[in-house]
This record gives structure tokens, C-alpha cells and sequence, in this order.
């Protein structure tokens, strides 16, 4: 593994790499219906906990990823925001998506939309990066605005059905949405 790991701070949250603590928390998050309502479904702990370990490894080749997220001195782990690379086929792929999922207590907070800036600026400022997307279930009427909250813009003619749900699944359509790092004005580029 990459040794120096980064960290992302904003003013309410650290991002920051995975502990062996978040994984109680990170299971009962996936367990939890209403986080997981537009996912296939909810998470076993064995699924949970190979997920996390499929995030350590995407940490330890790309030097970033989905950071586990933290209200320093409220709550020890929230949930997770970050970059991850694609591991689907798709018209759009390869292609590097800011995402997040966050505990439910925690919704409405702004913690999404906070932390995903400051993984859009580490993209874009420290990584070099040319384009990020992001991407959800078309019936999800929730994400969309997180995600144009972040600068993301809506690309109707790239959306897509996932390929890892079968034809005629209810989540199967989803939106696209992406942003370049020349189209950086407004709420991406806001310091902390």
C-alpha cells in the first residue's frame, strides 16, 4: 500500500483513509433500507466489509479514493465521499466518479455536497485530472441534486443502462452527469 495516504479536510469534515473501526458502522450503513433504497440491495456484513476492502485497494493503487468521512469530534465515521475509478463497460468508460453514501441520520447536512468539493479539487488540483462523472438510478429523486450541487452538469445523451443489472430491472436506467476541470467556476471551486 501506498505509505502517506491523503486526507482531505473541510470546515465540518475529515476525509480520510479507512480504519479497521469503520467497518461496524460502514456494515450497519449498507444494512440500512433506507441508504441502500436505490441500490439492488442491502448489504450483508461480508459484503460490506469486501467492499471496504475493495476501496483499501483502490487506495492502495490510485493513492485516493472513496474516504471514509468524519465529524471531527461528533462522529467518528458518516459514511464515505471520494473518487473511484469505473469497473464497468459503459460509453462513457474510463472514467473517474465522485461519490457518496452517507449514514441517513446524517442527510440534509450538506455533508455530501461538502465533501464532494473537496474531492472534486483534489481531482482536479492534485491529481490532474481532465473530467470527473457521477452517475445514479433514473427513479433516484434525491441524488440528482447532490450531484449538480457539486458543479456536475447533466448529460442526457450519455445516459446509460447499468450494465451489471439485467434487462427490465427497475434501477437498471441511469443519469449521467460530469464535469471538466475547465468548467471549474461556482461551487466546485470554492475554498474551504
Amino acid at each position: 500500500m501506498r505509505s502517506g495516504l491523503p486526507s482531505l479536510e473541510t470546515p465540518r469534515l475529515l476525509l480520510r483513509p479507512w480504519r479497521d473501526e469503520d467497518l461496524a458502522p460502514f456494515a450497519a450503513l449498507n444494512a440500512d433500507r433506507r441508504v441502500m433504497e436505490f441500490f439492488p440491495s442491502t448489504l450483508t456484513r461480508v459484503e460490506s466489509d469486501t467492499f471496504a476492502e475493495r476501496i483499501r485497494a483502490h487506495f492502495a493503487e490510485w493513492g485516493y479514493g472513496l474516504w471514509a468521512a468524519e465529524v471531527p469530534g461528533v462522529v467518528p465515521f458518516v459514511g464515505f465521499v471520494g473518487l473511484q475509478w469505473t469497473t464497468f463497460e459503459a460509453a462513457f468508460t474510463p472514467a473517474l466518479e465522485v461519490g457518496f453514501r452517507l449514514a441517513a441520520e446524517c442527510w440534509g447536512r450538506g455533508y455530501a455536497t461538502e465533501g464532494g468539493r473537496a474531492a472534486l479539487r483534489f481531482a482536479f488540483e492534485q491529481a490532474g485530472l481532465e473530467e470527473v462523472v457521477s452517475f445514479t438510478a433514473e427513479v433516484n429523486p434525491r441524488a440528482p441534486r447532490a450531484i449538480e450541487k457539486l458543479g456536475l452538469v447533466r448529460d442526457s445523451d450519455g445516459d446509460f443502462d447499468h450494465p451489471r443489472l439485467p434487462p427490465g430491472h427497475w434501477l437498471r436506467r441511469h443519469r449521467l452527469f460530469r464535469v471538466r476541470s475547465t468548467q471549474r467556476r461556482g461551487p466546485v471551486g470554492v475554498s474551504n
